[in-house]
Formats: structure tokens, C-alpha cells, sequence
């Protein structure tokens, strides 16, 4: 039995891509979720008026993965001390965010959150937003597996990369090739 979690921390493409990658995660899709407008278009999250953040959802598999290990992951790939903000990518529709999708998953989080804010980690307060998943929005087709499809583009190179490097070195234990 598989269980799903969404996220954001900056532009979907790089968390698709890391994602994809780890083990025990049975699929990835990015989307948009955490807003106000129904059934948003990429174009009117980017305008930032949505309420809207770009997020992936995780179906994993709890028996290969816990929801703790995906959030240490996305920790290590984004800002969470960034308003509105991850590297150039600004705007609410970048912000950290974790949509829970039942109370262990808010509990769970908020303790991690804390956690991380206590150790020190980074100089400034986490500022990742917990809320409830209400609704997730597929983002449209271009965007599914965008860095698979584009690992020359110029945005794949400079920010996508990096992160997927990242998640590789310091979880290798988890890394393996992306399916098909």
C-alpha cells in the first residue's frame, strides 16, 4: 500500500527531478497546490496572484521509504529560509511548503521543522509553510519530467543539476537511476 505527500521547495522540475531518483518513491508529479484559484495554469501561478505554490506530489511506498526520510531529502535540496524565494526563481508560487495529507504527517512535520530550527543549521529561522492539502492541480503536460527531457536547457544545467548532484552525495543509500 502506498501513501502520497506534496511539496514545495522552489521550482517543481528540481524536486521531480531529485524524487524521481530515490528509491522507494513509486512516481512523482508536479503540479500546483496551497492557492486560492481553481484549476491554475502555469502561466497564472507564475504571476504569483494564485496563492498557489509549485509542488510535487510523492507516492512512495512506507515500507521502502518514511514520509521522515522524504522530508530530510527535501531539506537538503531547497532554502527553507527564504520567503517567497528559492536561488533567482521569487514569488509565493517558489515558497517552502508542505501540504499534509493527515495529522501524522502535520505532527511529523512540524517536529522536524522544529528540530532543524533548534540545531543550527542555518543562520536564519525556517520559514516552510505546514498546511493541509486541499487540492492538488496536475501541472500540464511540458512540465511532467521536464529535466529527463531537457537536461541541456540552460535552467537544467544551472539549478536543476546541482540539486539532483546534491541528493546523489548525500543519499546515496537511497539514489538510483530514474524508470523509464
Amino acid at each position: 500500500m502506498t501513501e502520497h505527500a506534496t511539496l514545495g521547495g522552489g521550482c517543481f522540475w528540481c524536486l521531480e527531478a531529485v524524487f524521481l531518483r530515490i528509491e522507494g518513491v513509486v512516481s512523482v508529479e508536479s503540479g500546483y497546490a496551497g492557492g486560492h484559484t481553481p484549476d491554475p495554469t502555469y502561466r497564472e501561478v507564475c504571476r504569483g496572484t494564485t496563492g498557489h505554490a509549485e509542488v510535487v506530489r510523492l507516492e512512495y511506498d512506507p515500507n521502502e521509504i518514511t514520509f521522515g526520510e522524504l522530508l530530510e531529502i527535501f531539506f537538503a535540496i531547497h532554502d527553507p529560509t527564504t520567503p517567497d524565494r528559492q536561488g533567482a526563481d521569487q514569488g509565493p508560487q517558489y515558497r517552502s511548503i508542505i501540504l499534509a495529507e493527515s495529522n501524522d504527517q502535520e505532527q511529523e512535520a512540524a517536529t522536524m521543522i522544529r528540530s532543524l530550527d533548534a540545531s543550527g543549521r542555518w543562520s536564519d529561522p525556517i520559514v516552510t509553510e505546514l498546511a493541509r492539502l486541499e487540492r492538488f492541480h496536475p501541472a500540464e503536460t511540458e512540465h511532467h519530467r521536464y529535466y529527463e527531457r531537457n537536461p541541456r536547457q540552460t535552467y537544467c544545467r544551472l539549478v536543476v543539476h546541482p540539486k539532483v548532484r546534491t541528493a546523489r552525495e548525500h543519499f546515496e543509500h537511497r539514489y538510483r537511476e530514474p524508470p523509464g
